[in-house]
Formats: C-alpha cells, sequence, structure tokens
C-alpha cells in the first residue's frame, strides 16, 4: 500500500498480493510479532497503537515476487494511521475516502 495520495489503495500489480493468504497471513505475524514487543504500538511516533502493516521498501512489478521484499519482517513497518501518511506525504483532501486492510485482509473504507 505503498500509492502516494490520501487513498491507500493498493497498486493494480499489487492488488492480488494484498489479497492473498500468504500476505493476510504474514500481516496477522507481524502485528502479533509487534504486541509481544511493545502492545503494537506505532513503529514511528511510539505514542499511539499501530494501524497499517507497510513496506520500508515500496513493491514494484520488479521486486513483488521477492520474499524477502514481500513478506519479510525486516522490510514491514506497523505505524499509526498520522505516521504512515506523514511518511507517504498525504496530506488531508476533503472529501477523499481513504481505505485499509481489516484483520481478515479486506479491503475497507476507513471511518473520518
Amino acid at each position: 500500500m505503498q500509492q502516494k495520495g490520501r487513498t491507500s489503495m493498493a497498486r493494480e500489480f499489487a492488488k492480488a498480493f494484498y489479497q492473498s493468504r500468504q500476505w493476510q497471513k504474514c500481516r496477522a505475524a507481524y502485528i502479533a510479532y509487534r504486541k509481544s514487543i511493545d502492545g503494537g504500538m506505532c513503529e514511528s511516533c511510539h505514542e499511539v497503537p499501530g494501524y497499517i502493516v507497510h513496506h520500508k521498501i515500496h513493491l514494484t512489478p520488479e521486486n513483488i515476487n521477492d520474499p524477502d521484499i514481500s513478506l519479510g519482517f525486516g522490510n514491514l513497518k506497523y505505524d499509526c494511521h498520522a505516521c504512515h501518511n506523514a511518511e507517504h506525504g498525504a496530506a488531508a483532501v476533503p472529501g477523499l475516502i481513504e481505505y485499509t486492510f481489516d484483520s481478515q485482509g479486506n479491503l475497507v473504507p476507513v471511518p473520518p
């Protein structure tokens, strides 16, 4: 989910990956891992709970099949909503709908 802008939807080439069981299991395992370390706090600000697992090295068509990049814990980060958006240069845009993944990996709108 590294697309810039306020909508955190996966780019077309990555949609199947983000809907895969493999990613859903990896994401859930990473959240559990972070919760065992510090209760699941944001890895950037350490002030609020994490909200989204994202890739430090953005996924591209060239690296999406590299499990060290796409599924490796060393390339994942659990950030709060504000830190994730700040890192990706997202600015508040009135009326724009934002999306994330629920605990089952389904794409869902984020409440305002």
